[in-house]
Protein backbone atom coordinates (compact mmCIF):
# COMPACT_ATOMS: atom_id res chain seq x y z
CA UNK A 1 0.00 0.00 0.00
CA UNK A 2 1.22 3.48 -0.81
CA UNK A 3 0.76 6.37 1.69
CA UNK A 4 -0.85 9.36 0.29
CA UNK A 5 1.63 12.33 1.98
CA UNK A 6 -0.08 15.77 1.62
CA UNK A 7 1.94 17.77 -1.01
CA UNK A 8 3.62 20.34 1.28
CA UNK A 9 4.73 17.81 3.57
CA UNK A 10 6.06 15.84 0.86
CA UNK A 11 8.78 18.41 -0.66
CA UNK A 12 10.05 17.87 2.98
CA UNK A 13 10.07 14.31 3.24
CA UNK A 14 11.60 14.00 -0.68
CA UNK A 15 14.02 16.00 1.31
CA UNK A 16 14.80 13.62 4.10
CA UNK A 17 15.16 11.00 1.98
CA UNK A 18 17.35 12.26 0.01
CA UNK A 19 19.91 13.49 2.15
CA UNK A 20 19.39 9.87 3.84
CA UNK A 21 20.51 8.46 0.52
CA UNK A 22 23.51 10.06 0.50
CA UNK A 23 24.47 9.41 3.63
CA UNK A 24 23.20 5.91 2.49
CA UNK A 25 21.18 5.52 6.23
CA UNK A 26 17.72 4.42 4.78
CA UNK A 27 14.95 6.70 6.87
CA UNK A 28 11.71 5.91 7.21
CA UNK A 29 8.30 7.98 8.62
CA UNK A 30 7.22 6.06 11.61
CA UNK A 31 4.30 5.70 14.51
CA UNK A 32 1.55 8.40 14.96
CA UNK A 33 2.11 10.12 11.68
CA UNK A 34 0.79 7.15 10.39
CA UNK A 35 -1.49 6.22 11.91
CA UNK A 36 -2.78 9.75 12.04
CA UNK A 37 -3.03 10.36 8.52
CA UNK A 38 -4.60 7.04 7.78
CA UNK A 39 -7.09 7.71 10.17
CA UNK A 40 -7.66 11.26 8.53
CA UNK A 41 -6.75 13.00 11.84
CA UNK A 42 -4.36 16.05 12.04
CA UNK A 43 -0.94 15.81 13.31
CA UNK A 44 1.77 18.27 13.44
CA UNK A 45 4.44 15.53 14.66
CA UNK A 46 6.64 14.00 12.47
CA UNK A 47 9.21 10.94 13.67
CA UNK A 48 11.86 9.68 10.97
CA UNK A 49 14.01 6.76 11.87
CA UNK A 50 17.13 6.42 10.25
CA UNK A 51 19.17 2.96 9.69
CA UNK A 52 22.72 5.36 11.08
CA UNK A 53 23.09 8.56 12.74
CA UNK A 54 19.71 9.94 13.25
CA UNK A 55 21.65 13.26 14.47
CA UNK A 56 23.50 13.68 11.42
CA UNK A 57 20.78 13.14 9.35
CA UNK A 58 18.95 16.07 10.93
CA UNK A 59 22.01 18.25 10.67
CA UNK A 60 21.59 17.46 6.75
CA UNK A 61 18.35 18.27 6.56
CA UNK A 62 18.82 21.87 8.13
CA UNK A 63 21.46 22.30 5.73
CA UNK A 64 19.32 22.41 3.05
CA UNK A 65 16.22 24.80 4.09
CA UNK A 66 15.64 28.02 4.18
CA UNK A 67 15.57 29.59 5.98
CA UNK A 68 17.77 27.15 8.17
CA UNK A 69 16.19 25.93 11.51
CA UNK A 70 17.51 25.01 14.64
CA UNK A 71 18.63 21.60 15.45
CA UNK A 72 17.94 20.50 18.84
CA UNK A 73 20.35 17.40 20.05
CA UNK A 74 19.09 15.23 22.84
CA UNK A 75 22.84 13.46 22.97
CA UNK A 76 21.47 11.35 26.19
CA UNK A 77 18.62 9.84 23.76
CA UNK A 78 20.64 9.54 20.53
CA UNK A 79 17.73 11.97 18.70
CA UNK A 80 17.47 15.19 16.99
CA UNK A 81 14.39 17.82 16.78
CA UNK A 82 14.12 20.73 14.35
CA UNK A 83 11.30 22.74 13.67
CA UNK A 84 9.84 23.57 9.89
CA UNK A 85 7.12 25.17 9.21
CA UNK A 86 4.34 24.16 11.42
CA UNK A 87 5.90 20.92 11.75
CA UNK A 88 7.54 19.50 14.71
CA UNK A 89 10.10 16.69 13.22
CA UNK A 90 12.21 14.67 15.47
CA UNK A 91 14.89 12.27 14.12
CA UNK A 92 16.42 8.83 15.59
CA UNK A 93 18.95 6.18 14.59
CA UNK A 94 16.95 2.83 14.28
CA UNK A 95 18.00 0.96 17.75
CA UNK A 96 16.75 -2.14 19.39
CA UNK A 97 16.51 -2.20 23.68
CA UNK A 98 16.41 -4.50 26.50
CA UNK A 99 15.29 -4.00 29.49
CA UNK A 100 15.77 -4.95 33.72
CA UNK A 101 13.11 -5.71 35.53
CA UNK A 102 13.32 -3.01 37.95
CA UNK A 103 13.20 0.23 35.29
CA UNK A 104 11.77 1.01 32.11
CA UNK A 105 14.83 2.58 30.90
CA UNK A 106 16.46 0.66 27.90
CA UNK A 107 19.72 -0.55 27.49
CA UNK A 108 19.74 0.80 23.74
CA UNK A 109 21.98 -0.33 20.85
CA UNK A 110 21.50 0.56 17.23
CA UNK A 111 19.43 -1.89 15.18
CA UNK A 112 17.54 -2.10 11.87
CA UNK A 113 14.04 -1.41 10.93
CA UNK A 114 12.59 -4.64 12.52
CA UNK A 115 14.51 -4.00 15.48
CA UNK A 116 12.65 -0.50 15.50
CA UNK A 117 9.33 -1.55 14.80
CA UNK A 118 9.90 -4.34 17.16
CA UNK A 119 9.91 -1.93 19.88
CA UNK A 120 6.90 -0.07 19.32
CA UNK A 121 4.48 -0.05 21.86
CA UNK A 122 0.95 -1.08 19.36
CA UNK A 123 0.88 -2.48 15.60
CA UNK A 124 -1.09 0.97 14.76
CA UNK A 125 2.34 2.48 16.03
CA UNK A 126 4.95 0.05 14.07
CA UNK A 127 3.51 1.35 10.82
CA UNK A 128 6.85 2.97 8.58
CA UNK A 129 6.61 4.44 5.33
CA UNK A 130 9.90 4.66 3.36
CA UNK A 131 11.67 7.53 2.38
CA UNK A 132 13.91 5.79 -0.24
CA UNK A 133 13.49 7.48 -3.70
CA UNK A 134 12.95 3.49 -5.43
CA UNK A 135 9.90 2.84 -2.63
CA UNK A 136 8.66 6.21 -1.46
CA UNK A 137 5.47 6.23 0.24
CA UNK A 138 5.48 2.75 0.20
CA UNK A 139 4.24 1.33 3.70
CA UNK A 140 6.00 -1.12 5.71
CA UNK A 141 3.58 -3.26 7.74
CA UNK A 142 4.98 -6.41 9.96
CA UNK A 143 2.36 -7.04 12.36
CA UNK A 144 -0.40 -6.07 10.65
CA UNK A 145 -1.70 -2.41 12.23
CA UNK A 146 -3.19 -1.10 8.23
CA UNK A 147 -5.89 -4.05 9.51
CA UNK A 148 -6.07 -3.07 13.39
CA UNK A 149 -6.83 0.33 11.82
CA UNK A 150 -9.66 -1.17 9.93
CA UNK A 151 -10.79 -3.24 12.61
CA UNK A 152 -10.51 0.09 15.32
CA UNK A 153 -7.96 -2.23 17.19
CA UNK A 154 -5.59 -1.93 19.99
CA UNK A 155 -2.83 -4.40 19.54
CA UNK A 156 0.44 -5.29 21.18
CA UNK A 157 3.24 -6.25 18.34
CA UNK A 158 4.94 -8.79 20.34
CA UNK A 159 3.35 -10.74 23.67
CA UNK A 160 1.67 -8.00 25.68
CA UNK A 161 3.93 -9.00 29.04
CA UNK A 162 6.87 -8.43 27.23
CA UNK A 163 5.77 -5.31 25.72
CA UNK A 164 4.41 -3.66 29.28
CA UNK A 165 6.44 -5.05 31.60
CA UNK A 166 9.47 -3.58 29.46
CA UNK A 167 7.45 0.15 29.38
CA UNK A 168 4.36 -0.18 32.09
CA UNK A 169 3.66 3.29 30.83
CA UNK A 170 2.46 1.43 27.67
CA UNK A 171 -0.35 0.48 29.64
CA UNK A 172 -1.87 3.39 30.12
CA UNK A 173 -0.75 4.59 26.60
CA UNK A 174 -2.88 1.73 25.41
CA UNK A 175 -6.12 3.15 28.02
CA UNK A 176 -5.32 6.30 26.24
CA UNK A 177 -5.71 5.67 22.66
CA UNK A 178 -8.58 3.69 22.74
CA UNK A 179 -10.22 6.35 24.89
CA UNK A 180 -9.08 9.18 22.27
CA UNK A 181 -10.04 7.04 19.18
CA UNK A 182 -12.61 4.92 19.78
CA UNK A 183 -11.06 1.85 20.06
CA UNK A 184 -11.48 -1.89 21.16
CA UNK A 185 -7.95 -2.96 23.06
CA UNK A 186 -7.48 -6.72 21.67
CA UNK A 187 -8.63 -9.00 24.52
CA UNK A 188 -5.16 -10.96 25.01
CA UNK A 189 -3.85 -7.54 25.21
CA UNK A 190 -6.26 -6.09 27.77
CA UNK A 191 -5.60 -9.22 29.97
CA UNK A 192 -1.71 -8.25 29.37
CA UNK A 193 -2.91 -5.36 31.04
CA UNK A 194 -4.86 -6.64 34.17
CA UNK A 195 -1.79 -9.17 34.82
CA UNK A 196 1.25 -6.48 34.83
CA UNK A 197 -0.92 -3.77 36.35
CA UNK A 198 1.37 -3.67 39.83
CA UNK A 199 4.36 -2.79 37.33
CA UNK A 200 2.76 0.47 37.21
CA UNK A 201 4.48 1.32 40.37
CA UNK A 202 8.11 2.23 38.41
CA UNK A 203 6.52 5.06 36.58
CA UNK A 204 6.88 8.71 37.56
CA UNK A 205 3.89 10.18 38.53
CA UNK A 206 4.17 12.85 36.36
CA UNK A 207 3.95 10.46 33.12
CA UNK A 208 0.81 8.71 34.66
CA UNK A 209 -0.79 12.39 35.06
CA UNK A 210 -0.09 13.37 31.69
CA UNK A 211 -1.85 10.22 30.73
CA UNK A 212 -5.06 10.59 33.02
CA UNK A 213 -5.12 14.54 31.63
CA UNK A 214 -5.15 13.12 27.85
CA UNK A 215 -8.43 10.72 28.74
CA UNK A 216 -9.68 13.57 30.31
CA UNK A 217 -9.60 15.46 27.46
CA UNK A 218 -10.75 13.04 25.35
CA UNK A 219 -14.30 13.18 24.13
CA UNK A 220 -15.57 10.92 26.16
CA UNK A 221 -13.34 9.81 29.35
CA UNK A 222 -15.47 7.38 30.72
CA UNK A 223 -14.23 4.95 28.54
CA UNK A 224 -10.75 5.17 29.75
CA UNK A 225 -11.81 5.63 33.58
CA UNK A 226 -13.99 2.22 33.17
CA UNK A 227 -10.91 0.35 31.20
CA UNK A 228 -8.65 1.71 34.06
CA UNK A 229 -11.15 0.31 36.79
CA UNK A 230 -11.51 -3.06 34.84
CA UNK A 231 -8.24 -3.61 34.57
CA UNK A 232 -7.06 -3.03 38.20
CA UNK A 233 -5.14 0.46 37.28
CA UNK A 234 -6.89 2.68 38.60
CA UNK A 235 -7.13 0.98 42.18
CA UNK A 236 -3.29 1.78 41.82
CA UNK A 237 -2.85 4.92 40.65
CA UNK A 238 -6.12 6.97 42.09
CA UNK A 239 -7.75 4.59 44.66
CA UNK A 240 -10.06 7.69 45.88
CA UNK A 241 -11.58 7.31 42.59
CA UNK A 242 -11.93 3.53 42.98
CA UNK A 243 -13.45 3.54 46.50
CA UNK A 244 -16.66 5.24 44.51
CA UNK A 245 -17.89 1.55 42.91
CA UNK A 246 -20.15 -0.41 44.21
CA UNK A 247 -23.10 -0.58 45.89
CA UNK A 248 -24.70 -0.69 49.08
CA UNK A 249 -28.02 -2.13 50.17
CA UNK A 250 -29.81 -2.21 53.89
CA UNK A 251 -33.49 -2.52 54.64
CA UNK A 252 -34.33 -2.47 50.94
CA UNK A 253 -33.24 0.77 50.58
CA UNK A 254 -29.56 1.24 47.91
CA UNK A 255 -27.89 4.03 47.09
CA UNK A 256 -26.13 4.84 43.28
CA UNK A 257 -23.00 3.48 41.78
CA UNK A 258 -21.28 6.60 42.66
CA UNK A 259 -18.37 5.71 40.46
CA UNK A 260 -20.13 4.95 37.25
CA UNK A 261 -22.45 8.47 38.17
CA UNK A 262 -19.11 10.04 38.09
CA UNK A 263 -18.57 9.30 34.87
CA UNK A 264 -21.86 9.74 33.62
CA UNK A 265 -21.23 13.62 35.07
CA UNK A 266 -17.90 13.65 33.46
CA UNK A 267 -19.59 12.61 30.42
CA UNK A 268 -22.05 15.15 30.26
CA UNK A 269 -19.47 17.77 31.36
CA UNK A 270 -16.86 17.60 28.32
CA UNK A 271 -19.80 18.37 26.05
CA UNK A 272 -20.55 21.65 27.67
CA UNK A 273 -17.02 22.12 28.13
CA UNK A 274 -13.22 21.37 26.71
CA UNK A 275 -11.61 23.06 30.17
CA UNK A 276 -9.07 20.32 31.63
CA UNK A 277 -9.09 21.76 36.18
CA UNK A 278 -12.91 21.76 35.11
CA UNK A 279 -13.37 18.05 33.75
CA UNK A 280 -11.07 17.38 36.94
CA UNK A 281 -13.62 18.45 39.05
CA UNK A 282 -16.22 16.64 37.81
CA UNK A 283 -13.76 13.06 38.23
CA UNK A 284 -13.41 14.40 41.75
CA UNK A 285 -16.56 16.16 42.78
CA UNK A 286 -17.89 13.20 44.70
CA UNK A 287 -14.52 11.79 45.97
CA UNK A 288 -15.19 12.23 49.45
CA UNK A 289 -18.72 10.02 49.44
CA UNK A 290 -17.21 6.70 51.15
CA UNK A 291 -16.05 7.83 54.18
CA UNK A 292 -19.01 10.13 54.63
CA UNK A 293 -21.62 7.43 53.59
CA UNK A 294 -24.07 6.81 56.35
CA UNK A 295 -27.30 4.60 56.98
CA UNK A 296 -30.06 6.31 58.22
CA UNK A 297 -33.50 4.08 58.97
CA UNK A 298 -36.03 6.69 57.97
CA UNK A 299 -33.82 8.55 55.29
CA UNK A 300 -31.98 6.36 53.72
CA UNK A 301 -28.07 6.31 52.97
CA UNK A 302 -26.88 10.31 53.32
CA UNK A 303 -23.20 11.72 52.36
CA UNK A 304 -23.89 14.79 54.57
CA UNK A 305 -20.64 17.36 54.08
CA UNK A 306 -18.98 15.09 51.26
CA UNK A 307 -18.33 18.85 49.64
CA UNK A 308 -16.17 19.56 52.13
CA UNK A 309 -14.59 16.57 52.89
CA UNK A 310 -13.71 16.24 49.29
CA UNK A 311 -12.15 19.34 48.69
CA UNK A 312 -10.04 18.92 51.65
CA UNK A 313 -9.02 15.53 50.14
CA UNK A 314 -8.07 16.77 46.93
CA UNK A 315 -4.49 18.49 47.71
CA UNK A 316 -3.10 14.69 48.32
CA UNK A 317 -4.48 13.51 45.43
CA UNK A 318 -2.35 16.44 43.89
CA UNK A 319 0.65 15.97 45.54
CA UNK A 320 0.46 11.99 44.91
CA UNK A 321 0.02 12.54 41.27
CA UNK A 322 2.41 15.59 41.33
CA UNK A 323 -0.49 17.77 39.68
CA UNK A 324 0.13 21.41 40.05
CA UNK A 325 -0.55 22.90 43.28
CA UNK A 326 -1.14 26.69 43.16
CA UNK A 327 -4.27 28.10 41.25
CA UNK A 328 -4.82 24.80 39.34
CA UNK A 329 -5.73 23.55 42.93
CA UNK A 330 -7.72 26.27 44.48
CA UNK A 331 -10.03 26.06 41.68
CA UNK A 332 -10.91 22.05 41.70
CA UNK A 333 -11.13 22.80 45.52
CA UNK A 334 -13.72 25.58 44.93
CA UNK A 335 -15.63 23.35 42.71
CA UNK A 336 -16.13 20.45 44.99
CA UNK A 337 -17.05 22.48 47.66
CA UNK A 338 -19.50 24.13 45.93
CA UNK A 339 -20.86 21.36 43.49
CA UNK A 340 -23.93 21.48 45.90
CA UNK A 341 -24.97 24.73 46.11
CA UNK A 342 -26.73 25.84 43.10
CA UNK A 343 -29.22 22.94 43.20
CA UNK A 344 -29.98 23.63 47.06
CA UNK A 345 -31.47 27.03 45.41
CA UNK A 346 -33.43 25.09 43.03
CA UNK A 347 -35.61 23.63 45.39
CA UNK A 348 -36.49 26.54 47.27
CA UNK A 349 -37.96 29.90 46.75
CA UNK A 350 -34.55 31.50 46.25
CA UNK A 351 -34.27 34.84 47.70
CA UNK A 352 -31.86 37.54 46.50
CA UNK A 353 -29.13 37.39 49.38
CA UNK A 354 -29.15 33.37 48.24
CA UNK A 355 -28.44 34.38 44.57
CA UNK A 356 -26.13 37.35 45.88
CA UNK A 357 -24.27 34.71 48.13
CA UNK A 358 -23.91 32.53 45.42
CA UNK A 359 -22.69 34.76 42.84
CA UNK A 360 -19.77 36.38 45.68
CA UNK A 361 -18.38 33.06 46.57
CA UNK A 362 -18.63 31.56 42.86
CA UNK A 363 -16.89 35.15 41.66
CA UNK A 364 -15.66 34.50 38.18
CA UNK A 365 -16.05 31.18 37.95
CA UNK A 366 -19.70 30.96 38.50
CA UNK A 367 -20.51 29.82 34.61
CA UNK A 368 -18.16 27.07 35.15
CA UNK A 369 -20.26 25.84 38.56
CA UNK A 370 -23.17 25.65 36.66
CA UNK A 371 -22.38 23.39 34.29
CA UNK A 372 -20.68 21.46 36.28
CA UNK A 373 -24.01 21.42 38.32
CA UNK A 374 -26.25 20.69 35.28
CA UNK A 375 -23.79 17.78 34.47
CA UNK A 376 -24.37 16.51 37.74
CA UNK A 377 -28.12 15.98 36.54
CA UNK A 378 -28.28 11.79 36.19
CA UNK A 379 -32.01 10.92 36.88
CA UNK A 380 -33.19 8.71 34.29
CA UNK A 381 -36.69 9.60 35.30
CA UNK A 382 -37.87 12.44 32.57
CA UNK A 383 -40.27 14.26 34.64
CA UNK A 384 -37.27 15.06 37.11
CA UNK A 385 -34.75 15.77 34.82
CA UNK A 386 -37.16 18.21 33.39
CA UNK A 387 -37.87 19.49 36.80
CA UNK A 388 -34.85 19.86 37.60
CA UNK A 389 -33.84 21.55 34.66
CA UNK A 390 -36.22 24.42 34.72
CA UNK A 391 -35.05 24.66 38.17
CA UNK A 392 -31.83 25.52 36.52
CA UNK A 393 -33.01 28.01 34.27
CA UNK A 394 -35.08 29.86 36.93
CA UNK A 395 -31.97 30.09 39.28
CA UNK A 396 -30.14 31.37 36.34
CA UNK A 397 -32.45 33.98 35.66
CA UNK A 398 -32.74 35.06 39.51
CA UNK A 399 -28.81 35.36 38.98
CA UNK A 400 -28.87 37.79 35.78
CA UNK A 401 -31.20 39.97 37.76
CA UNK A 402 -29.47 40.25 41.17
CA UNK A 403 -26.17 40.51 39.15
CA UNK A 404 -27.40 43.54 37.08
CA UNK A 405 -28.91 45.32 39.78
CA UNK A 406 -26.40 44.84 42.41
CA UNK A 407 -23.35 45.16 39.83
CA UNK A 408 -22.38 41.95 41.74
CA UNK A 409 -20.27 40.39 38.80
CA UNK A 410 -17.00 39.94 39.83
CA UNK A 411 -17.62 41.81 42.58
CA UNK A 412 -15.34 43.26 45.50
CA UNK A 413 -16.51 45.17 48.50
CA UNK A 414 -16.47 48.75 48.29
CA UNK A 415 -14.67 49.59 51.00
CA UNK A 416 -10.92 48.15 51.61
CA UNK A 417 -9.15 47.31 54.69
CA UNK A 418 -7.33 50.33 53.47
CA UNK A 419 -10.03 52.63 53.92
CA UNK A 420 -10.79 51.22 57.11
CA UNK A 421 -7.75 51.41 58.45
CA UNK A 422 -7.47 55.44 57.23
CA UNK A 423 -10.72 56.40 58.43
CA UNK A 424 -10.16 55.13 62.44
CA UNK A 425 -6.40 55.79 62.38
CA UNK A 426 -5.89 51.85 63.23
CA UNK A 427 -3.26 49.25 62.27
CA UNK A 428 -4.07 45.38 60.37
CA UNK A 429 -6.02 43.66 62.91
CA UNK A 430 -9.06 41.56 63.99
CA UNK A 431 -11.06 45.03 63.83
CA UNK A 432 -10.58 45.35 60.46
CA UNK A 433 -11.44 42.20 59.22
CA UNK A 434 -15.04 42.60 61.61
CA UNK A 435 -15.90 46.00 59.97
CA UNK A 436 -15.30 45.29 56.39
CA UNK A 437 -16.85 41.41 56.77
CA UNK A 438 -19.98 43.51 58.92
CA UNK A 439 -20.32 45.67 55.44
CA UNK A 440 -19.75 42.76 52.92
CA UNK A 441 -22.56 41.01 54.83
CA UNK A 442 -25.43 43.95 54.70
CA UNK A 443 -24.64 44.17 51.49
CA UNK A 444 -24.98 40.51 50.75
CA UNK A 445 -27.64 40.29 52.54
CA UNK A 446 -29.66 43.52 51.34
CA UNK A 447 -29.84 45.90 54.12
CA UNK A 448 -27.37 48.40 51.98
CA UNK A 449 -27.23 49.34 48.48
CA UNK A 450 -24.01 48.39 46.46
CA UNK A 451 -22.11 51.53 46.42
CA UNK A 452 -19.37 52.99 48.46
CA UNK A 453 -21.27 56.01 50.18
CA UNK A 454 -23.75 53.54 51.74
CA UNK A 455 -21.06 50.86 52.55
CA UNK A 456 -19.27 53.56 53.97
CA UNK A 457 -21.68 54.37 56.48
CA UNK A 458 -22.17 51.14 57.67
CA UNK A 459 -18.54 51.09 58.33
CA UNK A 460 -18.70 53.98 60.57
CA UNK A 461 -21.85 52.52 62.50
CA UNK A 462 -19.96 49.34 62.61
CA UNK A 463 -16.38 51.07 64.13
CA UNK A 464 -18.86 53.01 66.77
CA UNK A 465 -19.96 49.14 67.72
CA UNK A 466 -16.55 48.55 68.94
CA UNK A 467 -15.48 51.58 70.45
CA UNK A 468 -13.72 53.27 67.43
CA UNK A 469 -13.97 57.08 66.50
CA UNK A 470 -13.23 58.10 62.65
CA UNK A 471 -9.82 60.29 63.00
CA UNK A 472 -10.13 61.98 59.64
CA UNK A 473 -13.03 63.70 58.16
CA UNK A 474 -15.94 61.77 57.05
CA UNK A 475 -17.44 63.60 54.42
CA UNK A 476 -16.62 61.23 51.88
Amino acid sequence: MIFNIDPEERKLLTLVGRCAREMKAPAYVVGGYVRDRLLGRPCKDIDIVCVGDGIRLAESVASQLYPRPKVVVYSRFGTAMLRYDDLEVEFVGARKESYRHDSRKPDVERGTLEDDQNRRDFTINALAVSLSEAEFGYIIDPFGGLEHLEQKLIKTPLEPGQTFSDDPLRMMRAIRFATQLGFTIDRHTLDGISQNRSRINIISKERIAGELDKILLSPKPSIGFDLLFKTGLLQLILPELAALQGVEDRDGKGHKDNFYHTLEVLDNLCRKSDKLWLRWSALLHDIAKPPTKRYDPEHGWTFHGHEWLGANMAPKIFRNLRLPLGAELEYVQKMIRMHLRPISLTKEEVTDSAVRRLLFDAGPDIEDLMKLCESDITTKNPRKMARYLEGYEHLKLRMSEVSEADRLRLWQPPITGEVIMETFGIAPSKQVGVIKTAVREAILDGEITNDYDAAFGRMLEEGKKIGLEPKVATSK
